[in-house]
């Protein structure tokens, strides 16, 4: 089973360092925050 991880504020500041992070070591990601167009960028 994979790890999945939920990140609240993933746009900016600690929130994106961690989904950064996370998704480096192959963890699945829930990302939320308030900023559409960089949810999208971060998801690609």
């Amino acid at each position: 089973m994979k790890n999945i991880v939920l990140i609240t504020g993933a746009t900016s500041g600690i929130g994106f360092s961690c989904a950064k992070k996370f998704a480096e070591n192959g963890y699945n990601l829930i990302i939320t925050g308030r900023r559409d167009e960089r949810l999208i960028r971060i998801s690609e």
